[in-house]
């Protein structure tokens, strides 16, 4: 399996946060979140990079809670997030880096649009989430006794 080097991270959350605040649809978003200086953020990110592509265990924050502390997103934020993001590997990386970068942003995405269906206001928006996928050999539910 292909790592991510850190001068590769470092690219990448430069070059996507770049186009995150110039984003008419995120860069608000994050803009209120982060204020002005990104410079804590982004350093954050790496760290955060650091430890989903390589296990480096950089990242010690609490994603989930810190999220849910944003008002007004939907699963459509998550869209446009993850369409920016693979836009921004692809520019950047081979297809086989770009993929594994994507695939392991589409599993953060997941895990907060179910945290944030959980403890949201109003749960019927983020209805569109997977089904939990019953393990290999065991019965469905129509299939149980």
């Amino acid at each position: 399996m292909q790592c991510a080097t850190d001068t590769q991270i470092e690219t990448l959350v430069a070059a996507f946060y770049a186009r995150i605040r110039t984003d008419a649809e995120l860069g608000p978003i994050f803009l209120d979140a982060i204020g002005a200086d990104w410079t804590p953020h982004l350093k954050t990110m790496c760290d955060f990079w650091s430890s989903v592509m390589n296990t480096t265990g950089r990242y010690k924050g609490r994603p989930i809670p810190a999220h849910l502390k944003l008002k007004g997103i939907e699963p459509r934020h998550f869209e446009r997030w993850l369409g920016l993001f693979s836009e921004t590997t692809h520019d950047l990386f081979d297809a086989e880096l770009a993929a594994l970068f994507v695939q392991r942003a589409q599993r953060i995405a997941e895990s907060l649009k179910l945290g944030f269906a959980f403890h949201a206001e109003r749960p019927e928006i983020w209805g569109g989430l997977p089904r939990a996928r019953k393990p290999v050999g065991a019965p469905g539910p129509d299939e149980r006794r």
